[in-house]
């Protein structure tokens, strides 16, 4: 397995796929930085060379923040958010969507299970 960023990357992927599995590269920042190091995009991570795996490595440590340091900034974003009290703040305080979606009927992934409504049933009189 190729470790690049602290990640293990599969092998038997193509390595424009492969390079997705690290926190912060997509598609297409993946495709770029395959251009920019000089590695065919469809050829599989196991058929890389150690010079091609090098060359990726040195992009992705020139192009900017992945992994850890990328994770630690989006907390640290939140947390700012939270702080200052902003109307996003809030939302991600309460766990509930942030971007505008409708709450009425979905969000079920932000919100969790249902919480059933608690009924109280009348018990029933025996009539004798």
């Amino acid at each position: 397995m190729a470790r690049i960023a602290g990640v293990d990357l599969p092998r038997n992927k193509q390595a424009r796929i492969a390079l997705t599995y690290i926190f912060g590269i997509g598609d297409p920042r993946a495709l770029r930085i395959l251009k920019v190091a000089d590695v065919d995009p469809f050829k599989k991570l196991q058929e890389l060379s150690e010079d091609e795996v090098n060359r990726i490595r040195q992009v992705i440590e020139n192009e900017g923040q992945v992994e850890g340091d990328l994770r630690k900034d989006v907390s640290m974003h939140i947390k700012r958010l939270i702080e200052i009290q902003s109307y996003r703040g809030l939302r991600h305080r309460r766990n509930l969507p942030v971007h505008g979606q409708r709450t009425h009927t979905n969000a079920r992934t932000r919100k969790g299970p249902r919480k059933g409504t608690v009924t109280s049933k009348k018990k029933a009189t025996a009539k004798t």
